[in-house]
């Protein structure tokens, strides 16, 4: 377990994420569909859809969780970009955060931790693709030297409105 100290005083723990964490970080996606643009989806994760999701992160070793006061208060996780073989080495990052915990960079540890982990499974590209609109995840992956790769107009739609897709890409190797 890495001890990280976010921007307010209380440590912040990132640590490899666990079976018995599939409920919080379930309760953190959901709350992304119901109330952002971060999930393109309007429909909430079931407790079995959540349990296969997350198994299927932590075979790859690709899922981490960040504690503050003893509870988990963020997720990240990297999985494949495209499922065909040419892209293997080619991975998509995601970090969400507890609604109650942003702005104390918690993100950034979380980040931290993912892009080590990348790198050691031997990964080639970062991707992340982010709601254009979404500023504070753009400047996050920016921080960490993403650089943009391109928006993609009117691609997606959630609460009656198109939405655009910015793609960022971080070299690994």
């Amino acid at each position: 377990m890495t001890a990280i100290y976010a921007r307010n005083p209380a440590a912040v723990s990132v640590r490899p994420a666990r079976p018995d964490d599939v409920e919080a970080i379930r309760a953190i996606r959901n709350h992304a569909i119901e109330h952002s643009t971060a999930l393109w989806t309007r429909t909430p994760q079931t407790a079995a859809q959540g349990v296969a999701w997350l198994a299927a992160h932590l075979e790859r070793g690709s899922a981490f969780v960040a504690e503050a006061g003893g509870e988990v208060a963020g997720f990240a996780v990297y999985g494949p970009w495209r499922e065909l073989d040419g892209y293997r080495h080619t991975v998509e990052n995601s970090v969400y955060v507890r609604e109650d915990r942003h702005g104390l960079g918690i993100g950034s540890a979380l980040l931290t931790a993912l892009i080590a982990a990348a790198r050691e499974a031997g990964h080639h590209v970062m991707i992340a693709g982010i709601e254009a609109g979404n500023t504070p995840s753009i400047r996050l992956h920016e921080r960490f030297g993403f650089q943009h790769a391109g928006t993609l107009p009117e691609v997606g739609t959630k609460f009656g409105r198109w939405l655009d897709l910015t793609l960022m890409r971080l070299p690994l190797s």
